[in-house]
């Protein structure tokens, strides 16, 4: 799993949103250069509880409460990551990116590009996806493939607490821009219960993972499942439900920018079936990018594919149409048996 792991630590069973937390902690404790920034960060402890306690040890100039202006804060994280800082700003929800955009893909992504390499930007753009508990159109975007579009931000999507953790060091220690997109139905919170799987062993001690390694979840011979986020735990799920039926492989890509195409084709070329699940929208996204780089690469192994997707069309409101929209263990249990008679 990981790139670099301390010998001799001891693992303890965290929550994703404690293992995100104990990264960041241990990186601002030997990093004079890291600072947290956003909206509630700070007394409220993010609201889902990414930055929690974090203030007590820190203070204020390290884990600072900005004003309701991304267009503004996370412009100025652009310029100290520029001055030699190394910032983790939080956008509250994927959704906000809207009014920092200029910002996050004209600025942040772009300014080393343009500026010949003469700055760096590292700073992480850290920010809460994912819907699964009513809270309507505007709150409850995953927009993976928005952010994974726009070249210059690596893109980053954990799925439990032990990746969380190893991926949040390689964040904060990258000398690029890292966009770090967690679900928050993984994070273990008490007014919104993960499903089995996010909570896991995390080594006290810090370690990486490189990007742009996917993970095998499970090893499966009939049917390649590629997903990533709370999708991964519904993949797995389904795979537990077809047990006898149907063995799934279950990939977690882990990071999208960079994407580990190579370990997707192998998959591919061991199962002859693909099954890509995402919560994002259906069109113009991952799914179709995952199915190309897969017909590209292993088009006379490939025998059949399917998206499981959210359709195109803002997320409803109420529960049961959220539920309906929402890719479910279910759904992917149907396009594994579609492919697989």
């Amino acid at each position: 799993m990981a790139e670099s792991e301390s010998e001799g630590a001891t693992d303890s069973e965290l929550t994703m949103s404690r293992a995100m937390v104990d990264a960041i902690a241990t990186e601002l404790r030997e990093n004079d250069d890291v600072f947290v920034m956003g909206e509630d960060v700070a007394d409220y402890g993010g609201i889902f509880d990414s930055t929690e306690g974090l203030l007590k040890e820190f203070g204020r100039e390290k884990i600072m409460d900005v004003p309701i202006s991304e267009t503004g804060f996370i412009g100025a994280a652009v310029g100290a990551a520029q001055a030699g800082m190394r910032p983790i700003a939080e956008l509250m929800f994927a959704d906000f990116f809207g009014v920092g955009m200029d910002q996050i893909y004209n600025q942040m992504a772009k300014n080393t590009y343009m500026s010949g390499a003469a700055v760096d930007v590292p700073m992480v753009l850290m920010t809460a996806v994912g819907g699964t508990y009513n809270d309507a159109a505007q709150h409850s975007q995953t927009l993976y493939g928005t952010f994974a579009h726009l070249p210059g931000m690596k893109v980053v999507v954990p799925s439990t607490a032990a990746d969380a953790k190893g991926l949040m060091h390689t964040a904060i220690r990258d000398d690029d821009p890292v966009v770090y997109m967690f679900h928050k139905r993984l994070m273990g919170i008490g007014w919104m219960p993960a499903p089995e799987g996010p909570k896991t062993p995390v080594p006290e001690d810090d370690y990486t993972i490189e990007f742009g390694e996917a993970d095998r979840k499970r090893e499966g011979e009939d049917v390649t499942v590629v997903t990533l986020g709370l999708h991964v735990h519904r993949a797995l799920e389904a795979a537990d439900e077809l047990a006898g039926e149907s063995d799934l492989e279950v990939i977690d890509l882990r990071t999208l920018v960079p994407l580990d195409t190579e370990t997707v084709l192998e998959s591919v070329r061991k199962t002859g079936r693909l099954v890509v699940v995402d919560e994002d929208y259906h069109s113009f996204g991952v799914s179709g990018e995952i199915i190309a780089r897969a017909t590209e690469g292993a088009l006379d192994d490939l025998s059949a594919v399917r998206r499981v997707t959210m359709p195109d069309a803002p997320i409803p409101y109420a529960r049961p149409l959220e539920q309906e929209v929402n890719p479910g263990t279910e759904d992917i249990i149907k396009a594994v048996r579609d492919i697989h008679d």
